[in-house]
């Protein structure tokens, strides 16, 4: 037993000494797709290791959390997941892997809090008291990437609160929606503010309000939707990074200060900014006890939503 411990703390010592393969669920050039490749490259400088990005889509993110949840626990196969992987348990009836089980979070790469409310610059409405009266008499539908995402949910409060009909419409991946809302496919998406504020700023997109508590950075003229709805609240999403639940506490803890690291330089802070983060310095403790804590409101979220797995 002295020999194996021995030989566990050589290794979390020495690590990393090859390649770290970071699986993403969400498609090249998304913001969490961004973020994951701002921070892989840091980590890649800092540690003298390659740290490189794999795109697994599909399901909700549940392919590239459930490759992790089965990979070899050394620390090189780690997973960078948005909310939608606290959400995944309550949508699919057999998930294929238990999240609090065989997988661990390690570090939070950042916090968005809220999403943009986008609209087609041609609809006539220009703020959110606008657009619901337009609901009520005109049909209206709303693009996710996917049923049951965290963004999914955020528009489903949205439409109770509004108190009007929305036919939602998924697609396979953020751009996507983005593009139907610019071709007029569909009428109206929230989406995390970091891939399309070049969109916005070149009045591809009617940015009509964001759902945090105070206004994005970028766009502080953007009202909030808790100006025409007192009570909204909705919270955006995150990017955490996960490794296989048996990964040695030493691997864990040096991951989550690399990172923690990482995200203090500017070009990764840069990042961070632009896309609506925001870093935060839990432990590797602290972000396993966030994680449960989301699975926990995801499953009230969705049941109040209506939202049944299958």
């Amino acid at each position: 037993m002295a020999f194996v411990i021995a030989c566990t703390g050589a290794t979390a010592e020495e690590y990393p000494n090859r390649p770290v393969r970071i699986l993403v669920g969400t498609a090249a050039g998304s913001g969490p797709d961004v973020l994951a490749r701002s921070i892989a490259a840091q980590l890649s400088v800092d540690l003298g290791q390659n740290f490189f990005v794999e795109n697994r889509t599909g399901a909700n993110a549940t392919l590239a959390s459930k490759m992790v949840a089965q990979s070899e626990a050394d620390g090189y196969t780690l997973l960078f997941s948005t909310s939608s992987i606290a959400i995944s348990p309550f949508l699919y009836q057999n998930l294929g892997y238990d999240p609090k089980k065989e997988i661990t979070a390690v570090v939070t790469g950042g916090i968005v809090e809220g999403y943009l409310m986008l609209v087609n610059p041609d609809l006539p409405v220009k703020n959110v008291a606008e657009f619901i009266e337009y609901a009520k008499k005109n049909p209206v539908t709303y693009g996710t990437p996917g049923g049951g995402n965290p963004i999914h949910l955020a528009t489903e409060v949205f439409r109770q609160k509004a108190g009007i009909d929305m036919l939602h419409v998924p697609f396979r991946g953020s751009s996507e929606v983005v593009t139907a809302v610019m071709s007029k496919t569909i009428t109206v998406m929230f989406v995390t503010p970091a891939g399309v504020i070049s969109n916005v700023r070149e009045g591809q997109l009617r940015a009509l309000a964001y759902t945090g508590q105070k206004p994005f950075p970028e766009f502080p003229n953007v009202p909030l939707v808790k100006d025409t709805i007192p009570g909204f609240a909705v919270n955006g999403t995150w990017g955490i990074f996960f490794a296989p639940s048996k990964t040695p506490p030493q691997i864990l803890e040096k991951l989550n200060k690399a990172v923690q690291a990482a995200l203090k330089m500017s070009i990764v802070s840069q990042v961070i900014s632009t896309g609506g983060y925001i870093a935060d310095g839990r432990s590797v403790e602290q972000v396993q006890q966030f994680f449960i804590k989301e699975m926990e409101q995801a499953g009230i979220d969705t049941k109040a939503a209506g939202i049944q797995p299958n």
